[in-house]
């Protein structure tokens, strides 16, 4: 897998693939990343909106929940 990769992270391609990654619901390895790469995605709780809200608020981007209804809110996609 490491080789795969030319031996460099599967997110930030500059580092060194030193970390296996795989899902902690399932154990379902996902590939190879840098140690820093492998951090954030466990400080994001391994969720894919947080990463999602993450890479928008980089790009300047807001992500505000839209009011459908009283006290209903919903979430950009």
């Amino acid at each position: 897998m490491v080789d795969s990769r030319m031996g460099l992270c599967v997110i930030c391609p500059k580092a060194p693939a030193i970390h296996v990654d795989h899902c902690h619901k399932t154990g379902k390895v996902r590939g190879v990343l840098c140690f820093n790469c492998n951090s954030a995605i466990g400080k994001l709780g391994d969720d894919p909106d947080a990463v999602r809200r993450a890479a928008a608020y980089l790009e300047g981007t807001s992500w505000k929940p839209t009011l459908v209804a009283p006290g209903v809110y919903r979430l950009p996609s």
